[in-house]
């Protein structure tokens, strides 16, 4: 996920945002897809320094504006199962990418650092109301497919339908201790707000339609719709001159753009499941939770359109940790509520 604002700004926009939202979400803050002149300019001038006016050497998404709260609710600190649904239509090495980027959290490589599981420590920092930790293990329990039972034009309503379904006709089972359910669709695949809004977004299902209240998420292939807005930095938007893509790690933009996203809400599901334990403010309509605040951050001295110190491998591919089977992935750092900045596997110090 990439949102170059100072974060002041971008609380501030994401707060306006959200107060419509009927859900979490991985949102972009960016300008329209084909914006004015002036639009373009003022966009530039106001986000292209990588550093914070404040004379701070630390950035990082540092401010003395948020505060982070736990509102009582559970956090997911039994082992984590996610059940992935691959909706429309996915490649083996599409999927592959994937489900190694969910199996790292735990079983990281034992010699190559930064890690996925180092950046997982960072939101196993957050605790429910006995001060048990988010759990470490995070394993992939169950997989479903489903080539457009709902067609190519999706809604957050149909979402929990094709949910439903999964579990009817026994692809999936009900899991409510643990359990987060991920639907993942292809390129082709068009959602509900997505590009103009979102690039993600989480919550729980209704009983009404679904049967349970269960934990899920939604992260679409913008590869074919946005790469520009929901795979930066692998693609950039016009209006970002001077501003290269960089190389994807798994030679996907559109895949390589959702690793990001999925970690994103990934972390929000595990920390605010209901949508009633841990974010900034009293608003749980529009709450900003500890993946909101570290978009677009992605190493030391990130902030602005500045997204921090990276890896390059010898292909000239960006990255800022490994996973299993060699794998690297480039992901957004999180929220740390230790020292109320945020923090990755790859910080510099």
């Amino acid at each position: 996920m990439a949102t170059f604002m100072p974060l002041p700004s971008m609380l501030v926009a994401f707060i306006l945002f959200s107060a419509h939202a009927p859900s979490s979400q991985a949102y972009r803050i960016w300008l329209p897809q084909n914006p004015s002149p002036h639009e373009a300019a003022s966009f530039m001038q106001r986000h292209q320094h990588p550093h914070n006016d404040s004379g701070s050497k630390r950035f990082e998404g540092s401010s003395p504006f948020v505060h982070m709260q736990y509102h009582m609710g559970p956090v997911l600190t039994s082992s984590i199962r996610v059940y992935i649904i691959w909706y429309g239509r996915w490649t083996s090495t599409q999927k592959a990418t994937i489900r190694d980027f969910l199996r790292s959290f735990s079983m990281g490589p034992a010699h190559r650092r930064p890690t996925v599981g180092g950046w997982w420590n960072t939101v196993q920092l957050y605790t429910d109301q006995t001060g048990s930790n988010i759990s470490k293990s995070v394993m992939v329990a169950g997989e479903a497919y489903d080539h457009f039972s709902h067609g190519t034009i999706l809604s957050r309503m149909s979402v929990q339908e094709v949910i439903r379904d999964s579990i009817k006709n026994g692809s999936l089972v009900v899991d409510s201790n643990g359990g987060l359910y991920m639907v993942l669709t292809s390129k082709e695949v068009q959602m509900q707000d997505f590009c103009r809004a979102v690039c993600g977004f989480h919550y729980f299902t209704f009983p009404s339609i679904v049967g349970y209240t269960l934990p899920y998420a939604w992260i679409g292939n913008s590869a074919q719709q946005c790469p520009q807005f929901c795979a930066y930095p692998f693609a950039v938007p016009s209006y970002m001159i001077g501003f290269a893509p960089l190389k994807p790690p798994n030679r996907d933009v559109g895949v390589d753009g959702m690793i990001s996203v999925i970690g994103h809400e990934l972390a929000e599901l595990s920390s605010n499941p209901l949508i009633n334990a841990w974010y900034a403010g009293n608003d749980p309509s529009a709450p900003t939770e500890i993946a909101d605040l570290c978009e677009g951050i992605y190493g030391s001295g990130g902030g602005g359109s500045y997204m921090g110190s990276v890896l390059l491998d010898g292909s000239g591919a960006s990255y800022n940790m490994h996973g299993v089977k060699k794998r690297r992935y480039l992901v957004q750092w999180i929220w740390n509520p230790s020292v109320s900045y945020c923090t990755g596997p790859n910080a510099a110090d």
